[in-house]
Formats: C-alpha cells, sequence, structure tokens
C-alpha cells in the first residue's frame, strides 16, 4: 500500500510517499523570513502556492502517479489553523477526486511513529524540541502520556525569539549552534526546572539584558543559551525514563538537529546505560514522510474518520483504539 501524507502544521508544507517497507520521497518548501517570526496567513498563502510542485515532485522522486496511491493522510494536530486548513483541503481534494481513503494523523504521534520506524527504537521515551513543542511523552496503559512538558514556550520558540532580537531572522536555531559552536565560555542564565516541567521566559529576559548591556560576545551567550536551555531538557528526560523504566530515548522535532542536543542526549543515555536513538535530521524537522507513516499504522478501513483539523489537540488526547 503506498500512502501518501502531507504536513502543513506550521512553516513547513511538505508530501511524502511511503510503503510497508520504505520511504519512497520526502519533499518539502518551508516559509522562511528575514526578520520576526512565523504569521500563520502568510505561511498558510506560502503553503498554498507550493503545494502543487511539492506534490508533484514528491510524485516524481517516488516514480508514481496520483493514480497509484492507496491511502492519504493529513497533519490535522496541533498547529496553527491556517496552515492545517491547506494541507486538509489538498488532502480532501484529492480525496473525493480519486476515491482515496483519508485519515487524519495528529503530529507528535508522526515524529514518534517515523523516528521508530527508522532508528528500531521499540518502546522509548520521546524527547519532543520543536519550535512549538516541548515535551516528553512515553506509550504507557494503551496511549500515549506527557511525562514533562514547558509551562511557558516551546524551546524552539525560545531560542527563534532571542535569534529575532538580536537580528538573526527566522529560523534561529541552525544560527544559534553555528554560533554557540565558536564559545566555550558559560555564562550563569536561569535554570528553570519545576518538578517535570521547565520554563523559558527567564533565560530569554536574561538573555536579552546581557546582550543590551554589550558586554558579552553573542558567541557566548548563544554558548550559554544551549547549555543550559538542553541541559534543563535531558534532566526531564532522564527523570520519566526512569519514572516509567524505559531504556530508550528518542529524539524528535527540529530543535533535535542540533549537534550539542545531540551529543549532550547520547553522553546521559550512556551514563544510565541506556540506549539513544536520533532519526535522520530530514525527518527530525517537520516532513509529510512522517505523516504517512504514521497514516499507514493507524489506518482502519473500517473505522470512519472525522475529517477536520484541531489546532490544540494535545497527543494524550489522542485514542488508540
Amino acid at each position: 500500500m503506498n500512502c501518501l501524507g502531507i504536513e502543513a502544521t506550521a512553516h513547513t508544507f511538505g508530501i511524502g510517499i511511503v510503503n510497508e517497507k520504505k520511504i519512497l520521497s520526502n519533499v518539502k518548501d518551508s516559509y522562511t523570513t528575514e526578520k520576526g517570526g512565523i504569521i500563520p496567513v502568510e505561511a498558510a498563502n506560502h503553503h498554498k502556492r507550493v503545494k502543487e510542485k511539492v506534490l508533484q515532485d514528491s510524485l516524481n522522486e517516488a516514480k508514481l502517479k496520483i493514480e497509484n496511491i492507496d491511502l492519504i493522510a493529513f497533519s490535522n494536530a496541533p498547529g496553527m489553523a491556517p496552515c492545517l486548513r491547506e494541507g486538509m483541503d489538498l488532502a480532501k481534494e484529492f480525496s473525493k477526486k480519486y476515491k482515496i481513503p483519508i485519515i487524519p494523523v495528529h503530529h507528535s504521534v508522526a515524529h514518534i511513529e517515523v523516528g521508530k520506524l527508522l532508528t528500531g527504537a521499540k518502546d522509548p521515551a520521546l524527547l519532543y524540541a520543536s519550535g512549538a513543542n516541548t515535551q516528553i511523552i512515553a506509550f504507557e496503559g494503551g496511549k500515549y502520556r506527557v511525562f514533562g512538558e514547558t509551562l511557558d514556550q516551546g524551546i524552539g520558540n525560545f531560542i527563534d525569539s532571542f535569534a529575532r532580537y538580536v537580528g538573526l531572522g527566522f529560523p534561529g536555531g541552525p544560527k544559534i549552534n553555528e554560533l554557540a559552536n565558536k564559545s566555550k565560555n558559560l555564562i550563569e542564565l536561569p535554570y528553570s526546572v519545576k518538578g517535570m516541567d521547565l520554563a523559558f521566559s527567564g533565560i530569554l529576559t536574561k538573555l536579552k539584558q546581557l546582550y543590551d548591556s554589550k558586554k558579552y560576545k553573542l558567541e557566548d551567550l548563544s554558548y550559554s543559551l544551549q547549555e543550559t536551555a538542553f541541559a534543563m531538557l535531558l534532566e526531564v528526560s532522564e527523570r520519566a525514563m526512569a519514572h516509567t523504566d524505559k531504556k530508550e530515548l528518542l529524539l524528535g522535532g527540529g530543535v533535535a538537529c542540533n549537534t550539542r542536543l545531540k551529543e549532550m542526549s547520547e553522553i546521559m543515555c550512556k551514563e544510565r546505560g541506556a540506549k539513544c536513538f536520533i532519526p535522520p535530521n530530514q525527518v527530525l524537522v517537520d516532513n509529510g514522510a512522517m505523516i504517512a507513516v504514521a497514516g499507514l499504522k493507524y489506518f482502519d478501513k473500517n473505522k470512519k474518520y472525522e475529517i477536520d483539523i484541531n489546532p490544540y489537540q494535545r497527543i494524550d488526547q489522542v485514542e488508540f483504539n
């Protein structure tokens, strides 16, 4: 069975095609800015402009035609409503035109399923670090449950906010990582772990104050940002692994492309005798293949699916039956 997956939760519009054995294609086009962050309506307009080309490029890469597609999956939650709607509308259009069944997929579940497929992880705790999301997730009692999360903003949004403040544009994460690699000078920043949860707003405020003082190099601030924030992520991840008795840590989300976060994750897992699984960067970031992988796994031809978007649905609200 060939499944076409459509990802459109935020700044990326992606289409991937998979079958039971492998990923056949994975094409995306992302909305970027020189200044400021994501404007949902503009991102949705970007998706509207590029979706036909992304679709055709994905079909060409897979060496298939739309008539060869047996199932369409689309990201329906969580995300920016205007962006989600563009993905859903394309899915509905081709489902109706070519009589192809359709299934909605939760974006966070897709990150887990593609990570498990490509790394061989069996029952991991997921460190999900992306723009809008920062959660530590594990499957317990028949559903995915959140064992720790941000109390204010996602780690990616936090990093991007500082990057925008200092004039680096969007996305800022890769630029902050590049600057951090040029420093080993650790500046003390607020370390905000509250039980199993984290908060980044205090660190952001402090970083802005230090930058405005003009007493610190941006490379040192970037290095300190990463060392502090990633230590917080891994403290909570390790505690969640201990609580759930998981022996595997899986990384997911665009921030997991960061080389330092990968390194720190591997060190933590090695120290506690656990395995660290890190998928390739092309599926850590938002992409259509992960939506297709999850769609293929959970599709039930006897089930009637509600075809709609749910911008605020959490992963622990998803039912698996």
